[in-house]
């Protein structure tokens, strides 16, 4: 056979056919070569990386989270076991039958039944819309390695036998996982609050900090809230390798342990809280029983050490349970709450916007005397009414108006002592608004809102919790955007005894009353008194006015040195006291939040207005189109202090209101000296409306009383506040007695036990 043989094409066989298929050959080589050089060369970082995201996963485990104390060590917030039932649908048995078998079972034990919905209805962990098979063949769907939970918060008896059982049920084990606990319960949860799932506004932010939606939980109300990012500690976190099916193989790093929250101390004292709780329930019991209808729907307690800022006691009366809430929220216990028309749900401590009443002649009292619109010892003509002309503008011809007395007979000649100590409207009446031949001119809404300010009211005072509000002192610029009609000298005179568009929360009402017993020290009012890491050192903790925590470092006296600014927070400058101490932040809408350092504890004077000027000047004190400024030298307006000698014959004042004036009665025999306010005050709010309670000339009222002791030397001022109570002092006047005298019993006990 020669090579020629060999050359030659067999028959039947197209050479371009052959060539054609070399060619795609090739081309398909060539393909596959580019995109193994595309991949192993050109984008070989990018799919390492991919890679390694396939097989490796990043694990949150759960941290702890922070206990909450009260002053003398008594738990009011902590961690406790939860035993919760899951199944891993990678490790149940082959058999279908024994799987069944195992379901069966485990279905008597926990009481979850073993068939219920559908696969195709969401898969809710520990939820009741679906059974045990549908739960594990859902999960076996998507991550057959995942326990799935079944059953949450078993009793320790039964998961005991559900581990016991485990030894024969695959894939069936129990996990332990810390829920809050609150011992206290509705006696502290206005307070305290509660925990609820993260809420999708802040998904994002907690999932890049390692908190998962779903697992892990927040503070929505009271201190969890204030100081969730406190409480809440840091999550751990482990890198593992993973195979197709999500089973863990081994950690590729170390894992980093979570982080447990700080603890916090509250300023509260249990014992007097359980006390002042104990003592409202009974006056509310006492006098719907007494009228024999469900007449005083709510109340407020609140105890505070003017010394030093501290609450000592809060009760907002109705509550909520919080361990209720502690596990999940149910849908129709947190419905009934919201329905609720006493707002059980709000701390009405800090929150609820009241009319005053009488406790707000204090303000009155102050600026009248120091205004010398009054002098101590004038004489004021008080009958039962008296009738002024009402008028809206300058030349205002006006219309009579009949303002009259809660005295029926009127109370005679009366001097400051005996105006303030009798609560006499018409007095009253007279200093706000003025009265020709007596008083000329009255205080005036301009004098009486500046005040009011300096005093605390018309703003939020900067406590601790969440749901504060700032109440209302109106002035003509206010009631003409929103009233749409001009200030009358009408409105100055019921404003001046705490009435009309004025309104005031129960912590502004106590924190006035507050600053007389100090003699014009204003004491910044908190909740708490300090953190605490796990050891039980003190942690430092600065905070501004909306309770936000803010990085700073400071002095061994609590002054604020340096501030590290956070510029997503929109910081755009300090304020500082004239030896460079850090007084305020500046925000880009123009706004100045105060700085306090909540830990470690140091009372926070806010200001003294017997030495701080405080106190704005005007043109025209009665307000007439607007309140108009006078202003110094540099355009700004002129302030001015109170003279020391004021806030003492207040204190005489509401001293001789408890021997022989309106709280003479209540406070008989009471063993400390006390000197107190009552107040009365007319309402018409929905409630009213749909009860048909809001009679023209004939309102429904709240009861208020305000007190402070020893007068001499005062180390606790309360307030008490009776919703629709009628006369504050025979039915909020015992409220403050007998808190006054459980705070003492207990100073007693804890002396004669050498306690701190």
């Amino acid at each position: 056979m020669n090579r020629s043989q060999f050359d030659e094409t067999p028959p039947g066989v197209n050479p371009l056919r052959i060539n054609a298929f070399i060619f795609i050959v090739a081309v398909i080589f060539l393909v596959y070569l580019s995109r193994l050089i595309t991949f192993q060369v050109l984008e070989y970082e990018e799919w390492l990386e991919a890679a390694e995201e396939n097989r490796t996963n990043t694990i949150s485990t759960p941290t702890q989270r922070g206990v909450i104390f009260d002053r003398n060590g008594i738990i009011l917030a902590q961690n406790i076991a939860s035993y919760n039932v899951v199944i891993t649908p990678a490790s149940l048995p082959d058999d279908d039958g024994e799987i069944q078998e195992i379901f069966r079972g485990l279905s008597e034990l926990i009481n979850v039944p073993v068939n219920k919905g559908s696969i195709d209805e969401p898969l809710i962990p520990c939820g009741e819309n679906l059974g045990i098979s549908e739960m594990v063949e859902i999960g076996e769907t998507f991550a057959p390695f995942q326990p799935v939970l079944i059953r949450c918060d078993i009793p320790r008896e039964i998961a005991l036998v559900v581990q016991e059982k485990s030894v024969d049920w695959s894939g069936v084990s129990i996990i332990i996982e810390p829920i809050r606990d609150y011992p206290t319960g509705e006696l502290t949860s206005t307070f305290v609050g509660f925990l609820g799932p993260i809420p999708a506004i802040q998904a994002d932010e907690l999932r890049s900090l390692g908190f998962l939606p779903g697992r892990d939980k927040v503070g929505y109300a009271g201190v969890e809230f204030s100081f969730d990012d406190i409480l809440r500690g840091t999550t751990g976190q482990r890198v593992v390798e993973i195979d197709v099916a999500g089973q863990i193989l081994r950690d590729i790093e170390a894992p980093a342990l979570p982080e447990p929250g700080l603890n916090l101390v509250l300023t509260i004292d249990t014992r007097l809280q359980q006390a002042a709780d104990a003592i409202v329930r009974g006056e509310v019991n006492f006098w719907n029983t007494w009228f024999g209808e469900l007449r005083i729907s709510s109340g407020v307690a609140i105890a505070m050490d003017p010394r030093t800022g501290e609450i000592l006691a809060m009760v907002s009366f109705p509550s909520y349970e919080n361990n209720r809430l502690a596990r999940f929220i149910p849908t129709y216990y947190y419905e009934q709450l919201i329905a609720d028309s006493t707002q059980p749900l709000l701390n009405n401590a800090v929150g609820a916007e009241l009319p005053a009443g009488s406790v707000f002649k204090i303000v009155t009292s102050v600026g009248a005397l120091n205004e010398v619109v009054v002098t101590p010892d004038q004489i004021i003509d008080t009958p039962p009414l008296i009738t002024i002309t009402e008028q809206y503008f300058a030349n205002d011809p006006g219309n009579t108006r009949e303002f009259v007395d809660w005295n029926e007979a009127g109370f005679g000649s009366l001097d400051f002592i005996g105006g303030i100590s009798n609560s006499s409207n018409v007095y009253f009446y007279k200093l706000g608004g003025g009265y020709p031949g007596e008083v000329e001119p009255g205080l005036g809404i301009c004098r009486l809102g500046t005040y009011a300010r300096a005093m605390g009211f018309d703003e939020e005072l900067g406590i601790e919790l969440p749901d504060e509000a700032d109440g209302l002192i109106p002035d003509p610029t206010w009631k003409r955007r929103n009233q749409g009609e001009n200030w009358s000298t009408g409105d100055t005179y019921i404003a001046s005894v705490g009435q009309g568009f004025m309104i005031a929360t129960p912590l502004q009402i106590l924190n006035s009353a507050a600053i007389i017993a100090n003699s014009g020290v204003f004491m910044q009012p908190t909740i708490v008194r300090e953190v605490l890491d796990g050891e039980g050192n003190v942690v430092q903790v600065i905070v501004d006015e909306d309770a936000n925590v803010i990085e700073a470092l400071i002095d061994e006296s609590g002054n604020i040195l340096e501030v590290f600014l956070d510029e997503d927070r929109g910081v755009t400058g300090l304020i500082t006291d004239e030896d460079g101490f850090i007084l305020s932040i500046v925000l880009e809408d123009g706004r100045t939040l105060d700085l306090t350092t909540a830990s470690p504890f140091f009372p926070n004077v806010r200001w003294d207005l017997t030495q701080d000027p405080m106190i704005e000047q005007y043109e025209n004190p009665e307000g007439i189109g607007s309140c108009k400024n006078i202003l110094d030298e540099e355009g700004n307006p002129e302030l001015t202090t109170v003279e020391p000698w004021v806030f003492e014959l207040i204190q005489q004042g509401m001293r001789r209101a408890v021997t022989h004036g309106t709280l003479e009665r209540e406070f008989e025999g009471l063993a400390i000296l006390a000197a107190g306010k009552t107040g009365t005050a007319e309402y018409c709010d929905v409630v009213a409306l749909e009860n048909n309670l809001c009679i023209p000339g004939n309102w429904p009222t709240h009861s208020w009383t305000v007190a402070y002791a020893p007068f001499d030397d005062p180390e606790i001022v309360v307030v008490a506040f009776l919703y629709n109570g009628g006369e504050g002092a025979s039915v909020a006047g015992p409220v403050v007695r007998a808190i006054l005298e459980a705070y003492f019993e207990l100073k007693a006990i804890d002396a004669a036990l050498g306690n701190p």
